[in-house]
């Protein structure tokens, strides 16, 4: 059977190019493996090496494929743009190696056109990007070279060229001798070319990718490089914060945490107002430790640890409570709170952060590193206020992410004058995805008996509307359940 016409064409090039000559960076660029030598079935996914259609000749025009909240930043294609590209599926993982931080890596751009220059800087922005240091520049790969004959390489290189074959090769050769050992180098190219691919790969480079790209494609690549494989499990993590106090965010938190462990997910609270968090008072726990104890010194923090300061609540919920003293300050550095968290995510599937109201510097990166957030306000002017400004800030500061999730709590206070619902969204620019009635009654004797709401009346509009925010945040239906066995035997039910 002859072969198709991109198979032919692939033929002929790797037929043309001089694979026989050797390229010797094994000092510089690290192989991939000898599992990326081999075909792929499917061939790689748009965004790393698209599907082998017609090899394009000339320079593609760049574009990004779907909507990354920065249309502004690159010029419209002169010709009509084809449909936007789906989200890749990985983005919208809840958990896995894709959406672990990067480690404080070194990472430097040479690009070509100042379109690829603005993406790697908006990929730079993203959350899983925080702790690694980019810079990018024009260039390309002229200007990687001459840059390091006098530099130290960094930890990666990302080259943009429109080059093919020999030449491309030979600035590559050019390029590996002045790196240092255990430099990464990544090409964006401009040929959907198997064979370019393949060999770039045997010449020791650690990924080609084709335009269009989004910031995520090549966030994902750089993960794939320099994220353990050997620990790539890392839990969602979900952040609660009000947007002014009395609102009943941490009970949210803790309700709604508590809903998502009864679905059998393995779930952790993480109480963080660490003067005056009720976690152990809303669920009847009075232990002796607490998460100050491993604020207090990160450097300690391990598995152990962390098993030793968790209060088993049911059987797939743990909580971490506050000190709820006020024997010290707490003034920490926002790289404890992430040590910690980062521990707990990695043997927890959903990690519930209960923030304190208030703004600093450990809330605002801790916001900004959650994969996602939920604003709970109520319906007044100060609410609506903070609420905006909060959503706006986080919404423009995670580009990459979706809306924070805005609750709206305590409607129907009687003789209290409120903003009606549809005037709030209005003003907010966005749908609450949950508006709660206002019930004293059921709140006040959960609160005081150590209870969640569903315990005290599962059929109540409360409950099920964190059921179903529980819902939102895990991407799967979560109906109301039964007290579990282990939670009566504990005497929650």
């Amino acid at each position: 059977m002859p072969p198709t016409e991109p198979q032919s064409t692939a033929n002929a090039l790797a037929d043309a190019f001089d694979f026989e000559d050797e390229f010797e960076p094994s000092a510089a660029f690290e192989l991939p493996g000898e599992a990326a030598l081999e075909p792929v079935e499917g061939f790689p996914a748009q965004g790393e090496l698209a599907p082998p259609a017609a090899i394009a000749g000339d320079l593609p025009p760049f574009g990004l494929a779907g909507d990354t909240g920065t249309a502004d930043a690159f010029a419209p294609p002169p010709a009509p743009a084809p449909a936007p590209a789906a989200e890749p599926e990985w983005a919208s993982e809840s958990a896995g190696i894709a959406d672990q931080p990067v480690p404080r890596i070194s990472i430097c751009a040479f690009c070509e056109r100042p379109d690829t220059v603005a993406l790697v800087q908006q990929a730079a922005r993203d959350r899983r990007l925080a702790r690694a240091h980019t810079e990018a520049r024009l260039g390309g790969l002229p200007a990687a070279i001459e840059h390091y004959h006098n530099e130290n390489t960094p930890n990666l290189i990302l080259v943009e060229s429109g080059m093919r074959g020999q030449a491309l090769f030979e600035q590559l050769e050019e390029l590996a001798n002045v790196c240092d050992t255990g430099t990464k180098v990544v090409i964006i190219g401009a040929a959907n070319d198997v064979a370019l691919y393949r060999e770039l790969l045997r010449r020791g480079i650690s990924d080609y990718l084709v335009p269009p790209l989004t910031p995520l494609h090549l966030i994902r690549s750089i993960a794939d490089l320099f994220i353990d494989p050997d620990q790539p499990f890392a839990g969602k993590v979900t952040a609660f914060i009000g947007a002014k106090g009395g609102v009943g965010a941490s009970t949210l938190a803790h309700n709604t945490a508590w809903q998502i462990a009864e679905a059998r997910v393995d779930t952790a609270i993480l109480d963080l107002d660490l003067p005056f968090g009720t976690a152990g008072l809303d669920f009847n726990q009075d232990g002796a430790s607490n998460i100050g104890a491993a604020l207090a010194e990160p450097e300690r923090v391990d598995d152990v640890l962390i098993e030793r300061l968790q209060t088993r609540c049911t059987e797939h919920l743990s909580l971490f409570t506050a000190p709820a003293t006020l024997e010290r300050e707490w003034e920490l550095d926002a790289s404890a709170y992430d040590t910690v968290i980062s521990q707990v995510r990695s043997g927890t599937p959903h990690v519930v952060l209960d923030l304190p109201h208030g703004w600093n510097s450990w809330i605002k990166s801790t916001l900004f590193a959650a994969d996602d957030i939920v604003i709970v306000t109520s319906p007044d002017l100060a609410g609506l206020r903070n609420a905006k400004n909060l959503y706006d800030l986080l919404k423009d500061m995670r580009s990459n992410d979706g809306p924070p999730h805005i609750v709206v709590n305590q409607v129907g206070v009687p003789k209290r004058p409120e903003i009606p619902i549809k005037d709030f969204a209005g003003a907010l620019g966005q749908e609450p995805a949950l508006v709660l009635p206002f019930e004293p009654a059921i709140f006040g004797q959960a609160a005081n008996n150590g209870q969640m709401i569903q315990e005290i009346k599962a059929d109540s509009k409360a409950a099920l509307g964190m059921a179903h925010l529980a819902g939102l945040i895990t991407g799967r239906a979560i109906g109301v359940r039964k007290p579990s066995l282990f939670a009566r035997m504990l005497g929650r039910g």
